[in-house]
């Protein structure tokens, strides 16, 4: 076996995917543990202090993960290492305790603009809750990753229209994450709606971007790609205006419209006549809505799940108009505590065509 050549190892290590596999592998002898280095693909980090210590033994690496505080020398060192990183997740996770302290040498600009100068080939970068992360690093990243499809800035604090504006302008984003971007407004989705992007994005979550209103949110029936969008909790001024207006792009499949307290029944009525392909939508928190706009998904091709939970002007019969009308149907979700008002008899005939879910 130790006549074996670099290209009969590398061979065999194209067969070998198991993580502990492959650490027995490296093991056996230096040329083992180094040709395993230079196959290897992907990592997970969990030691970023240890970095510099061991990613040049994986130079050819693909994909990236690490969820704990990474410093911007890390991400340096990272591009100058590993120049072929096409995925690159470092979502934080915290946990309650961790939110309590706060991290003060986690990655900001400077790591995200080496990182996009040394790694051009970068298709999906997840920064989810790197609260260093701003408008700078953000615009050199998608300036210089022309595969970038795949797009996380959820509670990234710091981002602003600036950066909107030039995401808008890619033409490669397929998946934009903005949860939590507070600092987002009417200026940036307009960013969104009329430049290159609202041609290549199929994924868009606004979810807790409270300072948007009607007027940004009517901007966005100009993606005409667009297959999930999420506006939870995104605050009193997204009414009935913005959502019907939303309600004209035809290839929305899942919409997540839940805790907009000024939605109502016309939103509703609007989505089932336009939106003939939307298979979820939710509408927890949703109060303003009644029976008659739930009625409106009676003739319903395509709706798989409707989210009514929260949602306390519904009644039995409207549930089972449903049950008689939409052949497409397969759960609905609804508040625990309706369950008594609505007669047992009644629940069984409706769950013969699709699944009460009682939260």
């Amino acid at each position: 076996m130790s006549q074996l050549g670099d290209d009969e190892l590398g061979s065999i290590l194209e067969w070998v995917h198991d993580p502990d596999d492959r650490n027995s592998f490296s093991l056996v002898c230096k040329q083992w543990k180094r040709m395993e280095g230079l196959t290897r693909s992907s990592i997970r980090v969990f030691e970023p202090d240890s970095l510099s210590g061991f990613l040049p033994r994986f130079p050819n690496l693909v994909t990236l993960e690490c969820s704990k505080p990474i410093t911007d020398d890390d991400l340096k060192f990272m591009a100058k290492t590993c120049p072929n990183i096409k995925v690159l997740n470092l979502n934080l996770k915290r946990t309650p305790y961790d939110e309590s302290i706060p991290v003060r040498d986690d990655v900001g600009d400077n790591g995200l603009c080496a990182l996009a100068n040394g790694c051009r080939k970068l298709s999906k970068v997840l920064l989810r809750r790197r609260k260093n992360v701003g408008n700078v690093g953000v615009v050199l990243l998608v300036k210089l990753a022309q595969n970038l499809a795949n797009l996380d800035l959820a509670w990234c604090n710091k981002i602003t229209d600036q950066a909107l504006e030039a995401i808008g302008a890619a033409n490669s984003i397929a998946s934009l994450n903005l949860e939590g971007c507070s600092l987002i407004t009417d200026v940036g989705l307009a960013s969104l709606a009329t430049g290159a992007s609202s041609r290549s994005l199929k994924k868009l979550v606004l979810a807790e971007c409270d300072q948007i209103t009607d007027y940004g949110v009517s901007l966005l029936r100009q993606m005409c790609y667009l297959e999930e969008l999420n506006m939870a909790e995104c605050g009193p001024k997204v009414t009935d205006v913005g959502c019907v207006a939303i309600a004209t792009i035809q290839t929305l499949k899942i919409l997540n419209l839940s805790w907009l307290i000024n939605v109502s029944d016309p939103t509703l009525v609007a989505l089932a006549e336009n939106c003939r392909s939307v298979k979820q939508v939710n509408l927890t928190g949703c109060e303003l809505i009644t029976g008659a706009g739930i009625r409106a998904f009676a003739n319903h091709e395509c709706v798989e799940a409707l989210m009514l939970v929260s949602c306390y002007n519904i009644s039995g019969s409207d549930l089972e108009k449903l049950a008689l009308g939409c052949c497409s149907l397969k759960y609905v979700v609804l508040d625990k505590g309706q369950r008594m008002w609505i007669p047992t008899a009644m629940q069984r005939n409706i769950s013969r065509f699709y699944d009460l879910i009682w939260m």
